[in-house]
């Protein structure tokens, strides 16, 4: 299946490997597909490119690439709803905001994760309850200079 996307122009994706959001991204109701891009060879970023609007890719990542203690729990309502029965399952991925500017000062969303159920290809955006993580964490350590 070809797709036209803004960063990447007209590409090939398998069709097996589109994600059903049976709960939107928050902002975007009305977008349930997408694919996962690698950003190039070993990064540590990927591109959540939405197979519905070629306009909308997300960087993402994974907090442990850029050593953040981070972990959570997944409602069993959640889980339930992508089907998830094993960790094993689990695809777990957060938005990086990355300003154009200054890319040093990127900020990585843990409050609210992206989840897939890499077996039935269904995921969501979880908003943690009773969290402190913030939306925007500095996804880069500051330099001390002695």
């Amino acid at each position: 299946m070809k797709i036209k996307t803004a960063k990447f122009g007209e590409i090939s994706i398998d069709e097996n490997l589109v994600f059903n959001f049976v709960e939107p991204i928050i902002g975007y109701d009305d977008l349930k597909k997408y694919v996962l891009i690698e950003h190039s060879d070993n990064s540590a970023f990927k591109w959540l490119q939405s197979v519905e609007n070629e306009a909308l890719a997300f960087p993402v990542t994974s907090p442990a690439f850029f050593d953040i203690d981070y972990q959570f729990e997944i409602p069993t309502d959640k889980a339930e709803k992508i089907d998830l029965n094993s960790v094993e399952s689990l695809i777990s991925l957060n938005i990086v905001t990355i300003p154009v500017n200054n890319p040093k000062k990127a900020t990585i969303n843990l409050l609210a994760p992206i989840i897939i159920n890499a077996t039935n290809m269904q995921g969501m955006q979880l908003i943690l309850s009773n969290s402190n993580y913030p939306v925007k964490h500095p996804l880069f350590k500051e330099e001390t200079v002695n």
